[in-house]
């Protein structure tokens, strides 16, 4: 399927999009944060205070000699001051370096340096510590958003305040500075360095250009995902390629969204802010269905039954709506009293608002997303990369089809290779790699197309269906090919307790699986028997969790077919992380980092002997 109508972008960058953007709806709500006292509401800023900060941060960055496409590194968590810093900086007319905050300093030095940034703004003086020592003949400025400099910092330190009262000085000398440099980036300029965290080897920074970031805000508008009427809770890091889509959906659209991006936070908060949209990664979601399934297992008896005769009463009626039809007759009136005693307790935990929820960073089990939209929580799941800008597919309201990504975006172009790999050109695509001109070569067809990496499959609506990435798909030794993701998946739906999966199998002659346990949720279960109060590691280890799961491998191994079941597994002894380099911080799986730091454990699967598949 190809589409070759090119969209007209209505503005040419992402300041011309955000200037227009304050000067329609000045007045109206623009951003929240939490207040210092978390006890109190949220701090609310109008598009014209977040206008007259980003100017200024904007013009105080030109006093330190930023120039038009120069970098400025923003390493610092989920906050306000994040996104004031990303406009100050597009504002300049330099462009966006964005380093996660937990980031290791090896790493954070070298992104810094390969990107030549000339000016860091660091959250606070710890994270601008990871830079001590480094050899960053670039970097000229550091800038703290909290914290203030000790005087015996190697490069010249000030604070985020002492930026922007700067900058107001300039623009109160020469009002029309901002306007000028904004007037003079075009939508071929480069606007984000986004290093992709990678599964394997050292990141690679992906350049991507204005007239990507407001083609991502005006299909965002065009498909319904953002609506001027919503109020976005926004938690995702913003060093993320699916922040930085979703804060041009904002620019473009003119919603009110809340920011905070301490993830512990968000069950509580939801109930106080009461949004109608959030976006995330599948684990959240797994997350909430987990503790709502576990929770309803732990009532045991009579709930445990209502349960359960509710999330199928709730799937059968949502298979009707998916198909077009609302249920009718004795299945519509069961509809009606499963959504009474159940699902609107969890739509009232999320809110009792939220009109859609949007997955994307990594797949989403189909199983987990029927549930949800059994609840009234429709998951609107979408697909993208670091170098497509983000968004390339995503489903719609009211035209969901769970287990697809959706639909292409806008005018993306969108092909498969001989191979099933998805190819995709169009104008959210980057430019290159940074510094990198071979790899660039490498990642595009001889015509122009991006090599995906991931194996596909679109039907005769242009709904994409992921199958696996390309480099992840396993071939046992018997000739079998294996999709982990979709194993994974299937077994996180099965068993409420799991946090990670992780399948193995590669040239190998049977299928293997290791398993992390979602912490929470185990304790919850070994509440009231012999392994109350022991920690994780304990309750990993014993023969009861043993046979937990391995009740639910063989439900899993059920639904798969001979060469694809899983023959062995192995209880974690801790759960995966982004600090023992694990996950990535979009939280998806380094299948290499964990096959190399849970060697032993595997190879002890393998020891035994089973006849090839």
């Amino acid at each position: 399927m190809t589409q070759t109508q090119r969209l007209e972008l209505p503005y040419r960058s992402i300041p011309d999009m955000f200037l227009h953007r304050v000067a329609e709806t000045p007045d109206a709500r623009a951003f929240g944060h939490p207040a210092p006292d978390d006890d109190a509401d949220p701090i609310w800023l109008t598009w014209r205070e977040v206008g007259e900060r980003a100017r200024a941060i904007g013009a105080g960055l030109t006093t330190l000699g930023v120039q038009p496409e120069d970098r400025v590194a923003v390493l610092s968590s989920t906050r306000l001051d994040w996104i004031l810093a990303d406009l100050g900086i597009m504002l300049a007319g330099a462009a966006t370096t964005t380093v996660y905050p937990t980031t290791e300093p090896e790493e954070a030095v070298y992104i810094v340096a390969d990107s030549g940034s000339k000016v860091l703004i660091a959250e606070n003086p710890d994270q601008a510590a990871k830079l001590d020592g480094a050899d960053l003949p670039n970097l000229t400025v550091v800038v703290l958003i909290d914290g203030a400099p000790s005087g015996t910092e190697p490069v010249k330190t000030m604070t985020l305040a002492e930026v922007e009262a700067a900058g107001r000085a300039a623009t109160t000398a020469d009002p029309q500075l901002i306007d000028r440099i904004a007037a003079g980036v075009e939508g071929d300029r480069l606007a984000t360095l986004i290093y992709t965290s990678g599964t394997t080897g050292r990141p690679k920074g992906v350049e991507l250009l204005h007239a990507g970031w407001v083609w991502q805000g005006k299909t965002q508008q065009d498909t319904g995902i953002l609506r001027s009427d919503d109020l976005q809770y926004l938690w995702l890091p913003l060093s993320h390629s699916f922040g930085k889509t979703l804060l041009c959906g904002m620019l473009y659209v003119g919603l009110p969204t809340y920011v905070d991006g301490r993830v512990d936070k968000i069950i509580d908060n939801l109930g106080r802010i009461r949004p109608t949209l959030m976006c995330a990664a599948p684990r959240i979601f797994e997350k909430v269905y987990n503790r709502v399934v576990t929770g309803a297992q732990a009532d045991g008896g009579a709930k445990w039954k209502i349960f359960t005769w509710a999330v199928a009463v709730g799937k059968r009626a949502s298979a009707q709506r998916l198909a077009g039809c609302e249920p009718g007759g004795m299945l519509k009136v069961q509809a009606a009293i499963a959504d009474k005693l159940v699902f609107s307790k969890l739509r009232a935990r999320l809110g009792g608002r939220m009109r859609a929820m949007v997955s994307g960073s990594a797949p989403l089990s189909a199983e987990i997303g029927e549930f949800f939209f059994a609840a009234g929580l429709p998951i609107l799941e979408g697909y993208g990369l670091t170098e497509t800008s983000a968004g390339s597919f995503v489903n719609r309201e009211g035209r969901e089809r769970i287990g697809t990504v959706g639909q292409a975006l806008g005018d993306l172009e969108v092909r498969l290779d001989t191979d099933g790999e998805v190819l995709l050109r169009g104008t959210p695509v980057m430019r290159g790699y940074h510094n990198l001109s071979d790899e660039t070569a490498a990642a595009f067809t001889e015509d122009g197309w991006f090599r995906t990496g991931d194996i596909g499959e679109l039907d005769a609506e242009g709904y994409l269906r992921i199958t696996d990435r390309k480099k992840d798909l396993i071939k046992t030794s018997g000739g079998k090919y294996v999709a982990p993701s979709y194993i994974e998946g299937l077994f996180k739906s099965v068993c409420p307790y799991t946090s990670q999966a992780i399948v193995v199998g590669q040239a190998r002659n049977y299928v293997t699986m290791l398993v992390t346990l979602d912490p929470d949720a185990i304790k919850a279960w070994a509440e009231g028997t012999a392994l109350a109060g022991r920690s994780y590691a304990e309750i990993a280890a014993s023969k009861e969790a043993e046979e937990l799961v391995a009740g639910y491998v063989n439900e899993l191994n059920t639904k798969l077919n001979r060469w694809e079941t899983v023959k062995k597994f192995k209880i974690l002894g801790r759960d995966l992380s982004i600090e023992d380099g694990e996950l990535t911080p979009s939280l998806k799986v380094k299948r290499r980092a964990v096959e190399k730091s849970f060697e032993q454990d595997i190879e002890r699967m393998y020891a035994g002997t089973l006849a090839e598949i």
